[in-house]
């Protein structure tokens, strides 16, 4: 078996003890997962991903903590014990200097909290995400029917975009913004059609009049979980979306509201490293 085969196996090892049965991560299980002692598996681990085996596991538990006390009831001390902290002293101490803020200032909607996905074969990007209430906002804008047969909607949408800034409509809906901040939108429309097409479009928020050919949706006040993804913004927005489908919506913490998901897209260089584009989750709190 292949290292990152082996690999593979104890990361599903380590969620299902983190996730599922909330045991203990036991030294003898990973060596013989690993293949080898526990000490060489802990160096080669550090060696090939840059962090050590104990931060990745420490690190997956604070994010799942944060993940519990946003969407349940667990009182702090459930959640250290939960996740294998001696006291919620100790636990309450490793989690804001995770997240930087305590475990009781968490539940907050507006606070963010810092995620470390779930490792695969090759590193992946940490995301920031928090629970925001948003008015509601008028858009206008251009869309276009997709075909999800093939699964290849990752291609179509840059495709669209791409048409839409040599055709001009990018430049008119960029004159058009009054947001603040600005920023264009990109919804996941329903077209009323079969299981194999969906609609997606380009939009901005504007109090002027739609020009013709365009189309208006309103999104309504709601409660969205936004995750900050950053990077170029083809590449960061694909891979936030493959980081949620993986891991956040397999355990979606909330109920999903009945409203298009949407992504923004900042003002600004959208090949820079530090570009800010985003994904809007529309979730329902439970009272």
């Amino acid at each position: 078996m292949e290292w990152n085969e082996r690999l593979e196996n104890i990361i599903e090892y380590v969620e299902a003890h983190l996730q599922r049965e909330e045991g203990p991560i036991s030294a003898d299980a990973i060596a013989e997962l690993a293949g080898c002692s526990y000490d060489f598996f802990q160096k080669v681990f550090s060696y090939m991903n840059g962090i050590s085996f104990a931060e990745y596991v420490r690190f997956r538990k604070l994010t799942l903590a944060g993940y519990d006390l946003k969407s349940t009831d667990l009182k702090v001390i459930e959640v250290s014990y939960k996740y294998g902290y001696e006291s919620p002293t100790s636990f309450t101490r490793a989690f804001q200097q995770f997240h930087g803020i305590s475990p009781k200032a968490a539940r907050s909607r507006r606070e963010e909290l810092r995620v470390y996905p779930r490792m695969g074969i090759s590193a992946k990007p940490q995301y920031a995400w928090r629970i925001e209430q948003k008015e509601s906002v008028r858009l206008i804008g251009k869309s276009i029917i997709l075909s999800v047969k093939d699964g290849n909607r990752a291609a179509q949408i840059p495709c669209f975009w791409n048409e839409c800034q040599q055709n001009g409509v990018f430049s008119q809906m960029v004159a058009m913004d009054s947001a603040d901040p600005p920023g264009l939108y990109g919804l996941f429309l329903s077209p009323g059609g079969t299981d194999d097409q969906m609609e997606y479009a380009i939009m901005v928020s504007t109090a002027q009049d739609k020009p013709e050919g365009f189309i208006e949706e309103t999104l309504p006040e709601m409660t969205w979980a936004v995750f900050d993804c950053r990077g170029p913004s083809v590449q960061a927005i694909q891979t936030g979306w493959k980081f949620l489908k993986e891991e956040w919506l397999n355990q979606y913490p909330f109920a999903h509201a009945s409203c298009p998901e949407v992504e923004w897209y900042s003002r600004g260089n959208a090949y820079g490293e530090d570009y800010l584009s985003q994904i809007w989750i529309p979730i329902i709190l439970e009272e």
